[in-house]
């Protein structure tokens, strides 16, 4: 069961994705706009951009309590999800949703039981998908089962993209295309790679023009369908 995976993004016109860099500087919220345009049934982050949500500091180091490696989940009625990949349970939330969607944590067998204590604590949600990396094709496949996904928003950051991207796991792409650079080294892209995997190229055979769309302050909206061919095995660390 594989959910239909969109990857949204925002960037500025050199490919770049961290807004405080961009010249002029960005305004309005027009990646808002699409992401609620395109109703996802939930949306996925990366490690490193989920803890940006985060609002925790800590949880505690130990804990005498014992979990089973099974996917624990607090609602199951939601309008939508904010799905975070951690596959070495790194976040401490501090919270238990952002905007309303309920978080569900992807981690692997390896995470600690007193991070497992932590986030039930929270009333945060998690689902397994590996022993110690984890398993891209099996967190749609679960999230599909366990939550009811159909359509999934693939929201950043680009090490987050670029391995769904390798995986051939990428339906559809749209791009929001702001008016601005940045135009220096060192900031992050849409899509991106690890050292180990700069070899590795996505399965794309072919990418498809579907619409054009102008939105408000000179910003364009490109959503191109993606044709995959076969794909390696869809493994990610993601902390």
């Amino acid at each position: 069961m594989k959910p239909e995976v969109i990857c949204l993004m925002a960037s500025s016109l050199d490919g770049r994705t961290l807004p405080s860099r961009w010249r002029p500087k960005s305004s309005g919220d027009v990646f808002e706009q699409v992401h609620d345009q395109l109703g996802g049934d939930a949306w996925l982050i990366g490690r490193v951009t989920g803890q940006e949500f985060a609002k925790g500091t800590a949880y505690p180091a130990t804990t005498s309590e014992r979990f089973p490696r099974e996917n624990w989940i607090v609602r199951r009625d939601a309008k939508a999800y904010g799905i975070v990949l951690d596959a070495s349970g790194k976040i401490c939330w501090g919270r238990a949703d952002i905007g309303g969607d309920p978080i569900v944590v992807v981690l692997s067998e390896a995470v600690s039981d007193a991070h497992l204590a932590g986030l039930r604590s929270e009333g945060v949600s998690y689902v397994f998908a590996g022993e110690r990396q984890l398993d891209l094709a099996l967190v749609l496949d679960i999230v599909a089962r366990e939550l009811g996904v159909k359509r999934l928003l693939l929201e950043g950051g680009g090490g987050a993209n670029g391995a769904f991207l390798r995986a051939g796991l990428v339906d559809e792409f749209n791009l929001v295309l702001c008016p601005a650079i940045d135009g220096a080294k060192g900031a992050p892209s849409v899509f991106d790679s690890p050292e180990s995997e700069t070899g590795q190229r996505a399965p794309i055979t072919a990418m498809t023009l579907e619409s054009t769309t102008a939105l408000e302050g000179g910003a364009l909206w490109l959503r191109y369908k993606i044709t995959n061919g076969p794909a390696a095995p869809a493994q990610a660390s993601h902390g």
